[in-house]
């Protein structure tokens, strides 16, 4: 098969899979939509508070690649939880956090001792990521199941990333055998076509040429908003909404660190208030513009997952249309 006719079936791919709707997340999309935004006069608590929990001895700065992205996405107060092999390293890199120290079994997992620590933080947080730089699912899974009613219960929005996705592989003890996992009440996943396959048992190639049913079906089967990502990201919500991102982006994002900094900047749109579709929406969308204008200062392979973060707070202005701190809500849309 030669690129035309390969380029040709999976333009009709695409077509098929596609819903009759789907919401095109382009700048005028974005303007219609407006973030919450604090009043003028307002404190870092109206701002949100977002709760990071992951890291690892081999991989520490994902952590901190995620940690910076919530704040530059506007989130005003953070915590990381994190290895206490790292801890104080992650702390000596973001000095902006309150860095807590959890105990580690030799796979690098947190010890389920780190719950008595981590759950009364719910009740004190407004979003929380789990996932980036953890190394031990398992361990990693039973952690997460162990804090979702408090989650639940403090209606905390929750974004699980990287190996924090897992907790769909390892459900908790006395769930029916052979049901996928569902989630009490709405989370964001945020899987590439590899995590995806892994987490379903499809074929990655049949993901990537045909995204936006096996989205909608995973969305609808864990009660999450999935953002699939990809050159043409497909966010589905599980009463079926669907949004699509394409069109900026470029291979530059690519690299190591750029998904731990896309789950940040949906958990600081989330802190900040933002409804799960909303945040992964406009995550996505701001994580694919900093690209574009990275690679156009820079070129668009070399530039690096650290740079990222920087260029969010003037793109959150640029694609708001203005540059006030005037008090907005949020303006729902179908499926919000």
């Amino acid at each position: 098969m030669d690129a035309n006719q390969r380029t040709a079936q999976v333009q009709s791919h695409v077509q098929e899979d596609m819903p009759h709707h789907v919401h095109e997340i382009d700048a005028a999309f974005l303007a219609g939509w407006p973030l919450p935004q604090p009043h003028a006069g307002g404190d870092k608590e109206l701002r949100g508070h977002v709760l990071i929990l992951g890291g690892s001895r081999e991989m520490p700065g994902a952590v901190i690649l995620a940690a910076t992205a919530a704040m530059r996405a506007g989130a005003g107060k953070l915590t990381i939880a994190t290895g206490a092999s790292v801890a104080q390293l992650v702390a000596m890199a973001i000095p902006e956090a309150r860095v807590i120290g959890l105990e580690e079994h030799e796979t690098d997992g947190f010890k389920l001792d780190a719950l008595s620590t981590l759950d009364p933080l719910t009740d004190r947080v407004n979003a929380m990521l789990v996932g980036p730089g953890m190394r031990d699912p398992a361990s990693t899974a039973r952690l997460v199941h162990a804090l979702l009613p408090g989650i639940y219960e403090a209606e905390v929005n929750l974004v699980l990333d990287a190996c924090g996705m897992d907790a769909l592989l390892y459900p908790p003890h006395g769930w029916p055998e052979g049901q996928p996992l569902r989630f009490e009440r709405p989370v964001i996943l945020t899987p590439h076509c590899g995590e995806m396959a892994h987490l379903t048992g499809r074929e990655k190639d049949a993901l990537v040429d045909a995204p936006d049913a096996p989205a909608q079906e995973a969305a609808r089967a864990w009660n999450a908003v999935v953002a699939l990502k990809g050159r043409r990201t497909v966010i589905a919500a599980p009463d079926g909404t669907q949004w699509q991102h394409q069109g900026a982006g470029n291979v530059g994002l690519a690299a190591s660190g750029s998904g731990d900094v896309l789950a940040g900047i949906i958990a600081g749109l989330a802190a900040r208030g933002a409804t799960p579709g909303q945040a992964a929406c406009w995550g996505v969308a701001l994580h694919a513009r900093a690209g574009d204008r990275l690679a156009a200062r820079m070129g668009t392979l070399g530039y690096l997952a650290r740079e990222l973060p920087g260029e969010i707070p003037a793109l959150l202005e640029q694609l708001a249309g203005k540059d006030s701190g005037e008090a907005t809500t949020i303006r729902p849309v179908p499926g919000e």
